[in-house]
């Protein structure tokens, strides 16, 4: 069994815990307020790869012949011949659109013959909608999952503590079912989608060392990236066959990768070593629904030292502190910026983690707008919506839109305000779904705004 963890999504996207400010006046969005039509986001090609083709080879084996547990995979298995996909259950309007535009993107860039088939047909690919409670009921830290040889609920459960669903017995691929939350915003099922297709038709492995992959637990890319696509390509490329072992898949790599990625020819490799199961537990306390807010503090601390202890200059180290960051922003805002700027100053180094230092300068705008500095804060969101936009991040792009919107209005441009305010409530409709959720959001934002200070204060 893979899956999404629903806190890791949850730490990336959910209401910003800006830093302690001075006192604010109580600002709520108008009761009467109307929500414009949800946005959606166009077909978009991931953009590719700048990795070596030697770092490629890497990172494509340790992807396909591992489990998230660490656990080896013995043999290479895929699909054999054209691969078919249903959707069952109750699922959600928006769900349909979401999943042409996928597959539409997963035959052209990773050149894939996947095709949707009525849901009373058999398919390779189950998806079946079911509630979230349910879901969580019996796999509680899932925000959706995928295991092989089943092709519903009813069937899951029945095999799910034997060898039945284990990926690591397999010889071939040749049904799967994938579980996804009926009743969820449209941008978290579309994330689902993205990440449990991908896992059902290639590589089974999360790493955190990757920088642009949804196959990373960190969660900050939420639709398939170029470098995704690259890998499923190669997991389908001729050369390649069900059975094969690590070594014999290994042979074949600098060919194929030749041939697929031609501007990876030239370039450094950088090795890297070994995430230590240490700093994954420490990080999956850290950002886990089960620990105390102490003792999850103290595991994010621990997770930055012992990156520092590796010699980590990576987004390992970054992700390290950004949590850090995210959990000490009420109590100790002091070290809470520090760790917010030591994150953003890696992954702002790095090309292929521009998207993260995203999610880390929405922090410093929000620590910017609420300290009485909007102009920086405009600047500061104006720069990020490009890369946001280009990653498909409705709820990342709302709340920097909201923030852009709030800073307007300290700026005195009034009409510019409202006017960005409504396209971020478009966005907010699919980045966050419920009407609460929404107005929850962008009354985070509009409470930002510092007090005047009085003659006497």
């Amino acid at each position: 069994m893979t899956f999404r963890i629903l806190t890791f999504a949850f730490l990336a996207l959910t209401a910003c815990s800006p830093l302690p400010r001075s006192e604010v006046p109580e600002r709520r969005a108008p009761a009467d307020l109307v929500l414009p039509p949800m946005k959606v986001f166009s077909n978009q090609r991931g953009l590719p790869t700048r990795q070596s083709n030697s770092a490629l080879s890497r990172d494509f084996l340790e992807l396909s012949f591992q489990m998230e547990s660490g656990r080896p995979v013995p043999v290479m298995t895929r699909f054999q011949g054209p691969i078919t996909l249903r959707v069952t259950g109750d699922a959600p309007a928006n769900l349909a659109p979401d999943l042409r535009r996928l597959i539409s993107r997963l035959r052209t860039e990773a050149g894939l013959d996947i095709s949707q088939v009525p849901r009373n047909r058999d398919s390779n690919i189950t998806i079946q909608a079911i509630p979230q409670r349910q879901l969580q009921g019996l796999v509680p830290q899932a925000a959706c999952f995928v295991v092989p040889r089943v092709s519903n609920w009813a069937e899951f459960r029945a095999n799910r503590r034997g060898n039945v669903t284990d990926w690591t017995t397999l010889t071939n691929r040749d049904k799967v079912a994938i579980f996804v939350p009926s009743n969820v915003s449209p941008q978290e099922l579309r994330d689902c989608l993205h990440e449990e297709i991908a896992q059902a038709l290639g590589p089974l492995n999360d790493m955190y060392r990757l920088p642009n992959s949804v196959f990373n637990d960190d969660n900050f890319h939420t639709v398939l990236t170029g470098f995704d696509m690259l890998m499923l390509r190669i997991y389908y490329a001729p050369e390649l066959q069900n059975g094969m072992s690590r070594d014999q898949v290994a042979q074949k790599l600098p060919a194929i990768l030749s041939r697929l990625n031609p501007a990876g020819r030239a370039g450094n490799f950088t090795p890297q070593s070994p995430t230590p199961r240490a700093w994954i537990n420490a990080l999956e306390t850290a950002l886990g629904p089960v620990a105390g807010s102490t003792r999850r503090r103290s595991s994010a601390r621990q997770a930055i030292d012992i990156a520092r202890a590796q010699g980590w200059t990576d987004n390992r180290l970054a992700f390290s502190l950004f949590a850090y960051g995210r959990l000490v922003a009420r109590t100790n805002p002091d070290a809470a910026l520090l760790a917010f700027l030591e994150a953003g100053t890696i992954y702002r180094a790095n090309p292929e983690t521009q998207l993260q230092a995203a999610h880390v300068e929405m922090h410093l705008a929000v620590y910017l707008l609420s300290s009485g500095r909007p102009d920086a804060a405009l600047t500061l969101a104006d720069k990020n919506l490009p890369v946001v936009s280009q990653a498909q991040n409705a709820a990342l792009l709302s709340t920097l839109l909201m923030i852009k919107a709030e800073a307007l209005e300290q700026l005195g441009r009034t009409q510019d305000a409202a006017s960005v305010r409504l396209d971020s409530l478009g966005w907010a409709r699919y980045g966050f779904g419920s009407e609460a959720e929404v107005r929850a959001r962008l009354e985070n934002i509009m409470s930002l705004v510092p007090r005047r200070q009085t003659s006497g204060g």
